[in-house]
């Protein structure tokens, strides 16, 4: 292995060196811009996906819910969950809470002010956990795999999916144009920053097996992001 500016080779393949970006982002500014941004169509598809495999009714997780995009769908689409989303970022959560009151889901939605890799809940309290997007902003995704682990009943399901970083900085830069002109220049950096701190499958294998979790499958499900789930057993 050898590095060389912002990549290394491995095995004889050129990949590109992770650079890691702030874990929490908790300015107002920030999380009104991420919030800006339209997710829909992705949100939606994840939500499809996680529904597939998820139980038939129960207790959810969503591990950095953000601005609670993802629950209020999940709710609207599944009225048998019951819904805790958490977040390190209290103006993402405050952004969270209007639309989980506009939706009028308060009853089966709860957002929490909690560090993923430190949870309160006893152990086997969840039956299913799901997280997008949010591996990349972990320098060491271990301990947040693990609490998954230990909070996660015996028969629950679990839906993870993120971004994966590109071999190269050409296909960085491809994907990077590929979101468009509806971005503002400080929107389309956030992105370029969140292919370059996520992580490749095999890490993502690895990562996985240290926490206990190896009967989780792990693949590419597009042509930015990874998906590693658990099919519960009442999921289908």
């Amino acid at each position: 292995m050898f590095l060389q500016k912002n990549l290394y080779v491995l095995c004889g393949k050129t990949i590109v060196k992770r650079i890691l970006e702030p874990e929490v982002m908790d300015t107002w500014e920030e999380s009104v811009a991420y919030d800006a941004m339209d997710f829909t169509e992705v949100n939606t598809v994840f939500v499809e996906d996680a529904i597939t495999i998820g139980p038939e009714s129960g207790l959810v997780l969503d591990l950095g819910t953000g601005t609670a995009r993802i629950p209020v769908l999940m709710a609207q689409r599944k009225p048998q969950w019951q819904i805790v989303g958490i977040d390190l970022s209290q103006n993402m959560l405050k952004l969270g809470q209007q639309h989980v009151n506009n939706a009028e889901l308060s009853d089966r939605i709860s957002l929490e002010y909690l560090d993923a890799k430190q949870l309160p809940y006893d152990d086997n309290s969840f039956d299913f956990v799901v997280s997008n997007s949010v591996v990349h902003h972990l320098s060491d995704p271990v301990p947040c795999f693990q609490e998954i682990a230990r909070v996660l009943k015996p028969s629950g399901g679990l839906f993870v999916r993120d971004l994966y970083r590109p071999e190269n900085e050409a296909i960085v830069d491809r994907l990077v144009a590929s979101i468009g002109s509806d971005y503002d220049t400080h929107q389309t950096q956030l992105f370029r920053d969140s292919l370059c701190a996520a992580f490749t499958v095999e890490e993502i294998i690895e990562l996985l097996n240290q926490a206990g979790l190896n009967d989780v499958s792990v693949k590419m499900t597009s042509d930015r992001h990874w998906t590693a789930q658990r099919a519960g057993c009442n999921g289908r």
